[in-house]
């Protein structure tokens, strides 16, 4: 296999403790309305409320009958009802429409609205405005972090990119520093925290006055470095095709706050099963971060061994027997179970990504990355797309060609974009203005010459506030600079080396030897120098932004490191990362706002109006 635990690598934090407070507090509120009462719950609550407390729980303290939140009217005939909610004004606002019915209808209710993770003025503002301030109580549910897995946890939160990044709305900054807040309070202060982003700087700031305005601690922490990144410093690894396990698994089945289903074609029965996955899942934690070209082996070995370990039987006595269906028999069946459904779930994956359309996407993914037959991919783009073979892979190559050409040529523009909407549909006029505002989807501009960019510094030497200098050539550096990037930090390895994917020198592996994943080059990097000295050059490719400060309690105890991704991690980041803490006999902890990938980075840009982009 790729890469194994170094014996000295450091133990991780409990976070199933995040859970029982997470719960606890949800009790606590929920008894706030004594008596039997109807909980409502919006849709996307609904998986990681499951993870912390289940129907059996919320049943223990009095909930009656449970909805999911379809902004249409109810059919409950409770006199109490609970709405647990994110704070939504359109949400808001259905809840008023249904306290003002019970009104003009004669009817009383005791209403209580959960906001989580917080409460926003907004939402109050709109009760206010119905008329049903007066009517409801209101509460915040701080459920800041989920712990997906002892080394993954999730804010939930996939409005954060959108909503940050697309829409400039920072309501969302509060809740990552809240939730950093809370790491610190449970599990200790920080040594060190690294930065680089807009959005992370807000977060660090935000965390930072959290923190003098709360007890200090003076506790050993059990992680002592903290890196925050904006989403937005590296668009080209979540737009590029996962091959490792877990990212596959990811892009075909949809994992979703850490569970998958697996449907029939997997199951080989009629029904489909829901599975965690884990580190409980000792079949899925062995290959969750190899190279699915290793996968197969791997399981056909487990097969094996299976076997020989069911074949003992033969030729036991009573006792022997005995003994080992006590101690053996039921671990033995249970990874038997886990065994045929990842054997089923690769199969199934095999057959569509070793077709011929997959395995050229990746030639033409691969080239874009280290610049080779740009009009190749070009025509390829432009075949890809006059087939309709998949609107978001479409999609995704135009963004990927766009960031790493530095933008396309008028002509060449143009012509996609025509033919984009021709094959997909004039709707998408609006998904191409929003990736073009986040610099995803951008058209060379002709009249963007020195003499342009001239002028607009002359201007502003003329105005005595020096800061609007740098503002400015960060606003007009806002375009790619992968290419540059690339070479300074050496993302794309030589074509023409060997690179064998059963055991990996670096981190590309990830994506099949072909990039390095450059957030994770980034933190590589920073932990190295111990901050930006010596990589100025590339934070000012990156629009700056980029931090670095130690805390009063300076510690090194422990070689584990946070890593707190704004906007959404991949799968592949994730195992990227976890090849460079073996190596480096350290240990990462990824802290994100939601588990992304290409279709839902795309999804994300696409406008709410719209229909979502499909799979």
């Amino acid at each position: 296999m790729a890469h194994t635990e170094r014996r000295d690598a450091p133990g991780l934090p409990d976070f199933s403790l995040l859970k029982r407070l997470a719960r606890d507090q949800l009790i606590f509120l929920l008894e706030q309305l004594p008596g039997k009462k109807d909980l409502f719950i919006d849709a996307d609550l609904m998986s990681p409320l499951d993870r912390i407390a289940n129907v059996t729980i919320l049943k223990q303290h009095e909930v009656d009958k449970l909805y999911k939140v379809e902004l249409k009217p109810i059919v409950s005939s409770s006199d109490q009802l609970c709405f647990l909610i994110r704070p939504r004004i359109q949400t808001v606002k259905w809840i008023s429409d249904l306290v003002n019915s019970d009104k003009v209808a004669g009817r009383f209710r005791r209403y209580k609205i959960i906001f989580t993770p917080q409460k926003f003025y907004a939402c109050e503002t709109v009760l206010e405005e119905q008329g049903v301030y007066g009517d409801v109580t209101t509460d915040e549910w701080n459920f800041y972090i989920l712990p997906l897995d002892d080394d993954i946890l999730s804010l939930e939160l996939p409005e954060f990119f959108r909503d940050n990044f697309l829409e400039g709305d920072q309501r969302w900054v509060t809740t990552a520093g809240s939730a950093l807040h809370l790491l610190q309070s449970v599990y200790g202060s920080f040594s060190k925290v690294y930065g680089i982003g807009r959005c992370a700087k807000m977060v660090y700031e935000s965390w930072r006055e959290l923190m003098e305005e709360g007890e200090q601690r003076t506790r050993q922490p059990e992680f002592a470095k903290v890196f925050l990144i904006d989403r937005d410093v590296d668009f080209v690894t979540p737009l590029c095709s996962q091959v490792v396990y877990e990212g596959l698994v990811d892009d075909i089945f949809r994992i979703k706050c850490g569970s998958v289903e697996f449907g029939p074609d997997v199951t080989s029965s009629d029904k489909s099963i829901k599975v965690m996955l884990n580190s409980q899942d000792k079949v899925f934690d062995e290959i969750r971060n190899e190279h699915f070209s290793n996968v197969f082996g791997f399981l056909s070995q487990k097969a094996k061994n299976l076997q020989t370990a069911y074949d003992k039987r033969r030729g036991m006595d009573i006792q022997q027997m005995k003994a080992f269906v006590a101690d053996e028999l039921k671990g033995l069946k249970q990874e038997h179970r886990l065994l045929s459904l990842h054997i089923g779930a690769s199969e199934s994956m095999m057959k569509k990504k070793t077709k011929q359309d997959f395995q050229e996407l990746l030639k033409t993914e691969h080239s874009l990355l280290e610049g080779f037959e740009i009009r190749e991919c070009i025509t390829h783009i432009e075949e890809h797309i006059n087939r309709q073979v998949s609107m978001i892979d479409s999609l995704r190559l135009l963004c990927l060609l766009s960031i790493t050409e530095n933008g396309l040529l008028s002509k060449d523009y143009k012509s996609l974009k025509a033919q984009y909407l021709q094959s997909y549909g004039i709707e998408h006029l609006l998904t191409f203005a929003n990736l073009r505002q986040l610099g995803l989807l951008e058209e060379q501009q002709a009249g963007e010459t020195l003499t342009v960019m001239e002028s607009k510094v002359g201007k502003l030497v003329t105005d005595k506030t020096v800061g609007k200098l740098t503002d400015a050539f960060s606003s007009l550096a806002k375009k790619s600079n992968f290419r540059a990037l690339s070479k300074r930090l050496a993302l794309v390895p030589k074509s023409g080396e060997e690179y064998d994917l059963r055991v990996p020198r670096d981190m590309a592996y990830v994506f099949s030897g072909a990039y390095i994943p450059l957030s994770c080059k980034l933190i590589e990097q920073v932990m190295e120098r111990d901050g930006w000295t010596g990589l100025e050059e590339v934070a000012r490719m990156l629009n700056g932004q980029e931090f670095a400060v130690t805390a009063r309690n300076k510690t090194d105890a422990q070689r584990i490191v946070l890593v707190m991704f704004l906007g959404g991690c991949t799968y592949s980041e994730i195992s990227a990362l976890q090849f460079l803490g073996k190596e480096r006999g350290c240990r990462f902890i990824v802290v994100t706002t939601a588990i992304t990938n290409s279709a839902r980075l795309l999804e994300i840009r696409a406008a709410r109006n719209v229909a979502a982009i499909d799979k």
